[in-house]
């Protein structure tokens, strides 16, 4: 047993390679953010790699060892004493009953540091791992004084006994990427994207383990907006990520961490390869970061010396020199076809994912048919090396283990697959209407516009984003806005837009779409349940954290632990709102937590051919409806051209 003694910042127990198998629904994988240090200090005590142990940052507890054990201390540079005594990082250690670990705080380079145990860290798994994604409280959260450890048995060999180099630690890092999915010269101009590659980024003072943000050059767009997903070049129809894609939120690179979400409306131009990932966790603010876009073939070259040099410790690995380097393809993997129902876009999307893309990029319920069409039949296929497929509003996200699945035979399955699957307009797609209650203008989600004031008082949806969102849709009055949003059915096409269940949904009605842009910068906080439109999308927000879509009231949650599974919300429900004050709202909160109440769900299902013909009856009254809000849209961004102070 383990007792602390005092708490650290952040200390969280953790596990590789984490909680897994539920991208999809916006639970990230956790576990250790320099995964490198935390699986070497493993194999230093002993244990299988993916023991359970501390990750700290930046100040670490003392904690007190109940039993004698051997223990290492890995990561960035930090003083380590035991009962006084000064000790050596990246060493195993003899820990008698009794004996007390002090660390001092990291400073000058790196950012965490890890504690690993013989036997590891031993607490009750959930959802399949023992890794802390503390925003939610998976797994418990930060660790306190007075927490109690138990010591497990996860030993896989005797102690190593001898020490082992540190990785190089600085304040200056080199980040490789394979390019892709989104890039030049559909995204970004040439130029515009090669300035990416050579620019020095400075790592953000608010980087965290949900990202590492970069400040850096205003990168060169090839577009005007993102059309249907919002005002701003950046903004997309939301697509999966994966842990180390860099996206553009907006003007600020943000590289997905490992509590990161796994879906967003952001453009994605690259990923950090496998073998760079640990850099992330050691990454501090002030820092600086380039990136070097390097190819795929290279990048899996540097993952397997990497991953021999961990295993075959305390041995040097043999030296191998990895394939010279290639110029990294363009992130389209074959010229866009016409598929079985329609265009079809194969991307790049790193070492170990493909992007399919379906239809043109405009919000039609026709591709995310066909998204569905062809996650199902990967499910059936069910290839050796398959890991997450994560839905978009009209892509697929299809992970893989290159050495079992490599990409050009994923991307040889999913063209035969598209080729063999029904016509969309032939599917109906199981669902259900559940009904939610909304309490408009709630004050806790007015409370996160107030807060924001601070960042950009003179943001074009301050003081009011539901009189912002009347304003760019050509809306008479806050009525209007009102009526639309209670009036609408709300198609849920992606899960974890803002992690935990959290749904990505559209009206089904394109005369109840509202279009916006959405925050730039982001919120830096947003209470749970809050719900908001960005691009022509809703959103309910899973859990508290950061945000970027137009807040207009809040509901009840959306994940339930108690439930089996806890996502209240799946792919193709239809969500319907009904009004309620806040005061009623809190009390069906409180009721919905303790398991007494939960959403009216009533059967339902999506039909393509049924939905195309509503749009057919109502062609004209469409057309009308997206020409005011287009002309409204248009209005809204010459005043801002005519603001040289505000802009997206």
């Amino acid at each position: 047993m383990i007792e602390l003694l005092s708490s650290g910042t952040r200390a969280t127990v953790q596990e590789w390679p984490g909680r897994l198998g539920y991208w999809e629904v916006g639970v990230p994988p956790s576990g250790p953010m320099d995964a490198r240090s935390f699986r070497l200090g493993n194999r230093l005590v002993g244990n299988a790699q993916g023991a359970a142990g501390i990750e700290v940052t930046l100040t670490a507890p003392r904690m007190r060892f109940e039993q004698r054990t051997v223990i290492t201390v890995t990561g960035a540079p930090i003083a380590v004493e035991i009962d006084g005594e000064p000790r050596r990082q990246w060493v195993a250690l003899d820990v008698e009953a009794g004996s007390v670990l002090k660390l001092g705080s990291i400073r000058g380079v790196g950012l965490r540091s890890y504690v690993l145990v013989r036997g590891g860290i031993d607490r009750p798994a959930v959802m399949g791992s023992r890794a802390t994604f503390a925003p939610a409280g998976l797994g418990g959260g930060a660790l306190r004084k007075g927490d109690r450890l138990a010591i497990g048995d996860a030993m896989a060999a005797l102690p190593i006994g001898t020490w082992i180099n540190a990785p190089p630690m600085t304040n200056e890092w080199t980040l490789r990427v394979v390019p892709g999915p989104h890039g030049a010269p559909d995204f970004l101009t040439a130029d515009g994207l090669e300035e990416l590659w050579r620019a020095a980024w400075a790592v953000h003072l608010h980087s965290d383990r949900t990202g590492v943000r970069l400040t850096g050059p205003v990168p060169g767009w090839a577009r005007a907006d993102g059309g249907e997903a919002g005002l701003h070049p950046s903004n997309i129809l939301d697509s999966a990520y994966g842990v180390g894609t860099v996206m553009l939120a907006g003007d600020m690179a943000v590289i997905v961490g490992p509590d990161g979400p796994s879906l967003g409306g952001f453009a994605a131009i690259a990923q950090v390869i496998r073998a760079d990932l640990w850099r992330l966790g050691q990454v501090r603010a002030g820092d600086a970061v380039s990136l070097d876009p390097v190819d795929p073939e290279h990048a899996t070259a540097l993952h397997d010396a990497s991953e021999e040099e961990i295993a075959v410790l305390p041995q040097a690995p043999p030296q191998r020199r990895p394939p010279k380097r290639q110029t990294p393809p363009a992130p389209i993997l074959d010229a866009p076809r016409d598929g079985s129902g329609g265009p079809l876009t194969f991307r790049r999307a790193g070492e170990c994912s493909l992007l399919v893309e379906f239809g043109e990029p405009l919000l039609e319920l026709r591709s995310r048919v066909r998204v569905h069409l062809l996650r199902a039949a990967l499910d059936d296929a069910a290839p050796a090396g398959l890991l997450d497929l994560t839905p978009g509003v009209r892509s697929l996200h299809v992970q893989h283990d290159p050495g079992r699945l490599p990409a050009a035979e994923l991307l040889k399955l999913l063209v035969a697959l598209e080729a063999q699957l029904p016509a969309p307009d032939a599917a109906t797609v199981p669902g259900r209407v559940v009904h939610l209650p909304l309490a408009w203008r709630d004050p806790v989600a007015m409370s996160a516009i107030a807060r924001y004031e601070s960042v950009r008082a003179h943001a074009p949806w301050c003081p009011d984003n539901i009189e912002f969102i009347r304003r760019i849709n050509g809306l008479p009055d806050e009525q209007a806005v009102k009526s639309i949003m209670f009036s609408a059915s709300y198609l849920v096409l992606g899960l974890g837009d803002v992690y935990m269940g959290a749904p990505v949904a559209v009206p089904l009605d394109p005369r109840h779409r509202l279009v916006t842009t959405k925050y730039n910068p982001a919120r830096t906080w947003t209470p749970p349940n809050a719900v908001g439109i960005g691009g022509a999308f809703l959103c309910v927000y899973g859990m508290e954290g950061p945000g970027g879509y137009q807040l207009v009231g809040r509901t009840v949650p959306i994940w339930h632990a108690g439930d089996d599974p806890p996502w209240r919300l799946r792919h193709f429900d239809e969500l319907r709102f009904e009004p309620v004050a806040a005061e009623e709202l809190t009390e069906l909160r409180s009721a919905s937590e303790a398991g007494t109440w939960a959403p009216r769900v009533e059967p339902g299902g999506f039909s393509l051919a049924a939905h195309e013909r509503y749009l057919a009856d109502n062609a004209a009254e469409i057309a009308a409806f997206r020409a005011r809000r287009e002309a409204a849209f248009r209005a809204e961004r010459e005043a801002w051209a005519c603001d040289s102070a505000e802009t997206v």
